[in-house]
């Protein structure tokens, strides 16, 4: 029954998602008193999410560093610099608009990455690493590039966000890892029970999140139409050059599939509960945007990502013709 309810839920979750955007800013709207749950309940999507992540099959994968080290740099340096850029090119009168679009750039890679890779047989070990490795640092890289690009303009409770970023994704991260090399059998078992319940926990943190927005919903206007044309630019150009990074030190299919979606999803959720807490509600604007496509786009890229095979077997068959 659970497992059912799970394999709808992944099947469903790139159209549930913007529909609960949707209904959070409209009807649900009066759920903006209970936000101050979103922390709480990321923390548990975040533990349930970590469940099964095996220390060996990391350490394997740190064995060559290089595509990890390449996928940060794009997440962590690349992105929020082309955001920044584009923030300021576009939004420069609106500071807030320029921080959410450089906070939804610089949140850690998001867990969702590892369900596409491993839908597309792509190398999951090398994603766990990156989502790891860049979870773990994210407490660091995201006060330290916010100061960096707007420390002048923009008043940050560093210690705040530090801290939130510790107790929603690094300490439940750690749990899920310690908790699945203690009891690796029950940890499976645990994360297929808790699975659907992640999935539902996650939607029902982008209602609490887009709630708080409604109000700027109110009225679609051209700069809001302008950030959406943006924010779907800006996703797309993660995911294109993740795969030409892999193109560029000719990794095989499996690590470009990683980096793809390593570099084109985000973890949105965290980006939404970070700005909720620790920003003006308009700051969370950008980052409810990208949820709103996130999952479909998602869906999308992995169309156009064919398997060496695949492509032998087109030019078998243009051959013949």
């Amino acid at each position: 029954m659970i497992e059912k309810l799970n394999r709808k839920l992944e099947k469903q979750i790139p159209y549930l998602t913007p529909l609960c955007v949707l209904s959070g800013i409209t009807f649900l709207s009066f759920l903006e008193a209970w936000a101050f749950l979103v922390p709480w309940i990321f923390a548990c999507i975040t533990f349930s999410s970590s469940l099964g992540l095996k220390v060996k099959d990391i350490g394997k994968a740190l064995r060559n560093p290089l595509p990890i080290f390449v996928c940060l740099i794009i997440l962590q340096v690349i992105m929020p610099l082309l955001a920044f850029g584009v923030g300021k090119l576009f939004f420069a009168d609106n500071i807030y608009i320029v921080t959410g679009l450089v906070l939804a750039f610089i949140i850690p890679t998001g867990i969702v990455s590892l369900m596409w890779v491993s839908i597309h047989n792509g190398n999951t070990a090398n994603t766990l690493s990156i989502i790891l490795v860049n979870t773990l640092l994210s407490p660091f890289l995201v006060p330290l590039t916010l100061k960096v690009l707007l420390g002048a303009d923009v008043s940050l409770d560093t210690v705040g966000l530090m801290n939130g970023l510790f107790w929603m994704i690094v300490i439940p991260s750690l749990l899920g890892i310690l908790f699945s090399h203690f009891y690796s059998k029950p940890s499976v078992a645990v994360k297929a029970k808790l699975a659907p319940f992640s999935k539902i926990g996650l939607l029902v943190v982008i209602v609490f999140n887009s709630s708080v927005i409604s109000p700027y919903f109110t009225r679609v206007d051209l700069q809001l139409v302008i950030l959406l044309v943006i924010l779907v630019a800006l996703v797309i150009t993660g995911y294109a050059i993740g795969i030409f990074s892999a193109k560029l030190f000719k990794w095989d299919y499996g690590i470009a599939i990683s980096l793809a979606y390593n570099s084109g999803i985000r973890n949105n959720g965290v980006g939404a509960a970070l700005a909720i807490t620790y920003f003006p509600p308009q700051v969370t604007l950008p980052i409810i945007v990208v949820i709103l496509f996130q999952q479909v786009l998602a869906a999308t890229i992995g169309k156009f990502l064919k398997k060496p095979e695949e492509e032998q077997e087109k030019l078998l068959k243009a051959s013949n013709i």
